[in-house]
């Protein structure tokens, strides 16, 4: 077939015969004909859905570890801050003797969106004498602030503010729909960056930008306490505990209260990540350029390990009664209302005649696949060799789908879409522990691997 150009460039152009050419073979196909009837009044999932499936997916597990009911982000990208939040709860449940309890999420959603402006002012000081159109300027100013994040900046939250019942900073609107605030906070940090780059051209020094930064700060603290209240510094805990007794702790700070029941859960637990691409060799450690939030706190450090591993390790620690924090790509081969992961329940394949695999370090290389959710794994099932079959999730969706806000995902998912997980050291082996200590490698902000979970 000939080759059509431009005659300007070396783009090809689609041709009317090449057209008609495409139309002949659709019409020779019933299957693709019977198909486009189904489609019409039916979604692509209902129509490719395995009925076999179902049999494979029921909510039921060897090991299940009995937690708090499932909480809500609402119209926010908090998932990775609520699953962190859940995790602490438990704990927070074990000590106090506690039937139902939500720590305050909308307390620590105000300190990392105001952690995360810090952050980025300091990043636009940083990079005060780059071109405008540098990549990493525009990486920046592009994404802007986001409700989304990782453990590793969750911990940095946690280790310098603390944490605080949710009858001590309840939820507002805007704290639970936060696209109107977000919006209004990104004009605000590009405002700012126009700001600091005058104030640079007419030959302002470090000192004079970061003061300039203060008064930014002042200016934001204010409007986040306008939208989501004033952060407590100290409050009383009442709670009646699971055989109806009434109890009241006076005068607690963030941080003391977290000490009471936390212990070191968020010092000693360490972000594993799965990334089978050739550029993250497997027992290495890697950290991500500018992607952070607490800048005095934890950076951003992931030990990439072999799946088996991964998995060897997320075992452990369920095993001895302690959940997991976990992120994934939510996107991929979900029914929210039953509840259900499992890409084995989805034939794309056969329904359009046409192979959708990819590899999994393709889906990250290629943009196909990143992580974009963060859960808690509750529970999982083993067959008789040990292997699972089926994970327990713990959601932030509320309780209306799934079993009461619970889900649950197939092991070739969980293998295919599971990217991170944190697991406490002691679970690591030597080699793994070893392994941690090492320098890591600084990725690119736009790797995959510095996706955010909301």
């Amino acid at each position: 077939m000939e080759t059509k150009r431009t005659g300007k460039d070396d783009l090809v152009f689609v041709s009317e015969d090449e057209i008609r050419s495409y139309q002949r073979t659709y019409d020779k196909s019933l299957h693709l004909k019977a198909m486009a009837n189904a489609l019409s009044k039916n979604s692509i999932p209902s129509v490719t859905f395995v009925q076999a499936s179902t049999a494979r997916n029921l909510p039921k597990f060897s090991i299940d570890i009995p937690t708090l009911p499932v909480t809500n982000q609402k119209k926010s990208g908090r998932c990775w801050l609520f699953a962190g939040l859940n995790l602490l709860r438990e704990q927070a449940a074990k000590v106090y003797n506690l039937k139902e309890f939500e720590l305050s999420q909308n307390y620590t959603a105000f300190w990392d969106k105001f952690e995360k402006i810090n952050y980025f002012l300091e990043c636009m000081i940083r990079l005060i004498d780059v071109p405008r159109e540098d990549r990493r300027m525009g990486w920046l100013l592009g994404i802007g602030m986001q409700d989304g994040g990782q453990w590793d900046m969750l911990a940095g939250i946690l280790e310098k503010y603390g944490v605080v019942p949710k009858d001590a900073m309840a939820e507002t609107y805007q704290s639970s729909n936060t696209s109107d605030l977000n919006r209004l906070i990104n004009t605000k940090l590009r405002q700012y960056t126009v700001r600091l780059r005058s104030l640079r051209n007419k030959g302002a020094e470090e000192e004079e930008l970061r003061k300039e930064k203060k008064n930014m700060l002042e200016e934001m603290y204010g409007f986040l306490c306008a939208n989501l209240g004033v952060p407590p510094t100290k409050f009383d805990f009442e709670y009646v505990d699971r055989d109806g007794t009434y109890h009241i702790l006076r005068d607690q700070t963030p941080k003391g209260f977290m000490e009471s029941f936390a212990g070191g859960l968020v010092t000693d637990s360490v972000s594993v990540i799965h990334s089978p691409t050739e550029d993250k060799p497997y027992y290495a450690t890697y950290t991500v350029d500018y992607l952070g939030s607490v800048i005095e706190g934890k950076p951003i450090r992931y030990l990439n390990l072999p799946m088996e591993e991964m998995k060897d390790l997320i075992l452990r620690q369920l095993k001895d009664g302690n959940v997991v924090w976990f992120g994934s790509d939510v996107g991929k081969y979900g029914d929210r209302e039953a509840g259900v992961w499992d890409d084995q329940a989805y034939d794309y394949d056969t329904a359009f005649c046409m192979d959708f695999s990819m590899e999994k370090g393709e889906r990250l290389e290629y943009s196909e696949s990143a992580m974009n959710h963060a859960m808690v794994i509750t529970g999982v099932n083993l067959d008789e060799e040990g292997k699972p079959t089926r994970w327990k999730i713990q959601n932030s969706w509320g309780d209306e789908h799934g079993e009461k806000g619970y889900y649950l995902m197939s092991a070739s998912w969980f293998d295919t879409f599971v990217y991170q997980a944190v697991i406490l050291k002691k679970y690591l082996t030597q080699a793994q522990q070893e392994a941690l200590e090492k320098e890591p490698v600084h990725l690119n902000p736009w790797d995959p691997m510095g996706a955010l979970a909301k």
